[in-house]
């Protein structure tokens, strides 16, 4: 296991000063704050095949839809290379108990929230269903911080956790997209993704021949093609109506890539200046503001928001996801015949799901979408922020299966 880079801390440190920031606004100045976030920055007089209603620039969606985009391709290339280098963790059968695991704490997670709204909701507002979405995801940065300080520095879970954080948050945003798309779907503007990944590829993306001359090699290695089709992808994505933070993903497999990576955190990954490497080498410095800019935009909370809303959602991330995940591992893992990755027993795996109930990203972007605004909009996106208790109770749990 290699070093860990310092910008994991700084990643963390800026989304909760965000979230601290936004929380302090909302509840001494409400009417200030949500008037700052929903400002309207700039209107696009955009043209009918292009978007069907109005689009009005805010500080909100300009970080979750574009900004974030950039955050999600970051941590999109550790899933890509996992899945396609020689060694990759999630390579040949190796993918499908991650797979068992991510897809069986996804439903766990939903149904959790449709049988305790059954039990609990008492918002005229909510039909039966409304907000199911919200708690798929789960927090990627928070996540890893969470299962170093469980696990230690070194533990071979932390890999695993990291893998599943991704996969979990990537999927939620795409169910989340085709369930409440933004604008009625149009998916074939995907073909614009596809056409500038493929398009990309064929020039740029493949290693140049080794009797290549010295000029045609550097312009091989050159970074603004990528970010070109990368515009291209995300103006696809958006205009299709699935949500922007994806909307880079798609050009990730187009870019030329090291045949080894280190881990998405880890400091040897600065010695590889393959271009996608380069590129995410790059973003590390923005992104910390990107964090704390999602922070202030989305993490204000009402703590006097409590309602049934946040019990059901901490229900659903804290028993339904580590139950679904469970189930889901141990039903691919009969039916496979595969066992846990080395060093990971099944203790580790235990605790891995439950720290994957650390939902405050992806499910404070998917409450915006996937539940009426006001009550329950704040009593969801307090039920996230409580979340993060969990850690204190998966380190106990550690601790005591351990012995």
């Amino acid at each position: 296991m290699y070093r860990v880079s310092a910008f994991l801390h700084r990643f963390a440190f800026a989304l909760l000063a965000g979230v601290v920031v936004a929380t302090l606004w909302v509840n001494l100045s409400p009417d200030g704050y949500y008037d700052f976030i929903e400002m309207r920055l700039a209107d696009l007089p955009l043209p009918l095949w292009l978007a069907s209603l109005p689009v009005s620039l805010t500080p909100v969606v300009l970080v979750s839809d574009g900004l974030m985009a950039l955050f999600f391709f970051f941590v999109g290339k550790e899933l890509w290379e996992a899945l396609i280098l020689e060694r990759g963790a999630l390579t040949a059968k190796g993918a499908w108990l991650p797979l068992g695991l991510t897809l069986g704490g996804m439903v766990g997670a939903s149904l959790a929230w449709l049988a305790l709204s059954l039990l609990l909701q008492t918002s005229e507002e909510a039909s039966f269903g409304t907000g199911w979405p919200v708690p798929l995801g789960t927090d990627v940065v928070l996540g890893y911080l969470v299962g170093r300080w469980v696990f230690g520095p070194g533990h071979p879970a932390l890999h695993l956790l990291l893998l599943l954080c991704i996969a979990t948050d990537i999927l939620a945003l795409l169910v989340v997209g085709l369930a409440y798309p933004a604008v009625s779907l149009r998916l074939l503007w995907l073909a614009l993704p596809v056409l500038a990944s493929v398009g990309v590829w064929m020039v740029w993306g493949r290693r140049p021949p080794v009797t290549a001359s010295e000029r045609r090699t550097r312009a091989m290695l050159a970074l603004w093609p990528y970010v070109i089709a990368g515009a291209l992808s995300w103006l696809g994505v958006v205009a299709s109506g699935l949500p922007g933070a994806l909307g880079v993903l798609p050009v990730i497999p187009a870019i030329a890539h090291a045949d080894r990576a280190f881990g998405l955190f880890a400091e040897a990954e600065e010695f590889l200046h393959d271009p996608l490497n380069r590129l995410a080498h790059l973003l590390i410095k923005p992104l910390a503001v990107v964090l704390f800019l999602f922070g202030l935009t989305r993490g204000g909370i009402d703590f006097a928001a409590f309602a049934p809303t946040t019990t059901i959602l901490l229900g659903s991330l804290w028993l339904g996801r580590p139950v679904g995940m469970i189930c889901g591992g141990v039903a691919v893992a009969l039916m496979s015949g595969l066992r846990l990755p080395q060093g990971v027993l099944l203790r580790d795996l235990i605790v891995v799901a439950l720290i994957m109930g650390t939902g405050f990203t992806v499910p404070v972007l998917a409450l915006q979408t996937a539940l009426p605004g006001g009550a329950m909009q704040e009593a969801a996106r307090l039920g996230a922020a409580l979340s993060l208790c969990v850690a204190p109770l998966a380190l106990l749990l550690a601790r005591v299966m351990k012995r």
